[in-house]
């Protein structure tokens, strides 16, 4: 198990001191699960070219296939893979090895 201690130090502000220039701009950015249809305002410092206005204001945009709205680990829901169309598609792929003896 790796422990990282990383001390930030703040000024009379309250304001974290970092070195100029080396740093990616830390923003709030608006995640939008699309399987749950939620939205969540994180900070991050992901890069997008996407905005969206969210409460009166305008924030950068990222859509996401899944999160802890939508995940059955989370959800507690019990999901099925369909995998009929797979199933067929492999028997139709192999249906020339089946041998009858």
């Amino acid at each position: 198990m790796l422990c990282y201690n990383i001390s930030l130090i703040k000024n009379n502000l309250g304001q974290f001191l970092v070195r100029k220039d080396i740093h990616p701009a830390y923003q709030q950015v608006l995640f939008h699960d699309t399987n749950a249809d939620v939205y969540f305002l994180i900070g991050s410092t992901i890069q997008t070219k996407q905005t969206k206005e969210y409460q009166g204001q305008v924030y950068p945009y990222v859509t996401l296939d899944i999160s802890s709205a939508s995940h059955p680990f989370y959800t507690g829901e019990v999901r099925q893979a369909s995998n009929e169309g797979r199933v067929a598609s492999f028997n139709k792929r192999f249906a020339r090895f089946n041998r009858k003896s």
